[in-house]
Parts: C-alpha cells; structure tokens; sequence
C-alpha cells in the first residue's frame, strides 16, 4: 500500500502550514487521500509550528501521525520533538543551515539541507520551505513536481508570478541538491 506520513515542523512564519498544505492539495490533484492536521502555539511567529500531512491510496483512518515515513525539521526545537517520530525506515530531512546539532537517532536516515542557505541565494529566505518540500519530493518520490506546482496556485490563489516562478525555483533547488547526495 502506498502511504506516505509527513511530519513539517519548525518555528511559525517559516511557512510548515503553507508546507503542509501544498502538499495535501498535490497529493489531492493525483487522485489520493488526504489529510492535513495543523499544530501551532498561540504566538504564530516565532512560536512552534508543525503539521501532519497523510497521503494514501486508501482511507485514512485518522489525521494523527505516530510514526512518520518523513519528518521535516526546519529548526532544532522541532528536531528535538520529533526525530523520535519517524519509523525505521523514514527519512528524516533537517534544515542544516539552522540545526548545527546532528540527530540523536542512531538509526535514522538523516539527510542535512541547507535549504534557508539555498533559499538565501535565490534573494528571499521565506523560501526556505520550499526548498525542503523539493528535496522531501525527490528523496520520497511521495508526489509528481508537476501536481506540486499546480497545488501551488491553489494554496496561494493570489501569489504574484514573480513569487511563483521564486517557489518554482526553490523546490527545484532542493530537488537538485537532493539529487546530488
């Protein structure tokens, strides 16, 4: 059976909501179940964010993760929390441009993304979060880029071409580093 549990956590205003979302619409375009739990503190940003993302070929019987297949950490407070999340065959993708600590998982596949770096070098460090989804996509094969960049201008009905073509861009990047490892 093909099913993919997501978990994308980092601080709020690093966009993991959007993250998540994006990926449940594309998972949705491809004909899959779905669904998308959201977690936040009350402070938004700055405060603690993350979201459970379920993409299936059959039912879901609920929106809670216990074990991820992927785990995305954008910073260490989230590595902390969930690195223990992932079962023993997931992927584990950290944000090494803001982690500088490794996983204490022995047994976890970690890979290590400089993805605010990447982000950085394409002139807006908001971008950061799609910097991850492109390499969680190519490392997990869980969704077609294609359904991606469509589920990009369902979640952002109003995003400008030129901050599209800047997301396109950076799930791209992320992709390709990813590829190179």
């Amino acid at each position: 059976m093909y099913e993919h549990r997501i978990i994308c956590s980092g601080f709020g205003g690093q966009g993991i909501l959007s993250m998540g979302e994006v990926l449940a619409y594309a998972g949705m375009s491809e004909g899959r179940f779905v669904s998308w739990l959201p977690s936040y503190g009350p402070e938004m940003r700055g405060g603690t964010a993350n979201c459970q993302v379920i993409i299936s070929e059959e039912r879901i019987a609920s929106p809670i993760i216990v074990e991820g297949t992927s785990v995305i950490a954008m910073n260490l407070p989230s590595l902390r929390k969930f690195e223990k999340s992932l079962d023993k065959k997931g992927e584990l993708l950290i944000n090494s441009s803001l982690v500088k600590e490794k996983t204490t998982d022995k047994t976890a596949k970690a890979l290590y993304v400089p993805a605010t770096e990447i982000a950085r070098d394409l002139g807006n460090e908001k971008v950061a979060n799609m910097v991850m989804m492109g390499a969680l996509i190519q490392r997990t094969k869980c969704l077609q880029p294609n359904s991606v960049k469509k589920s990009l201008k369902q979640v952002f009905e109003n995003l400008s071409e030129e901050l599209f073509d800047l997301d396109v861009e950076a799930i791209k990047r992320g992709r390709d580093y990813v590829s190179g490892l």
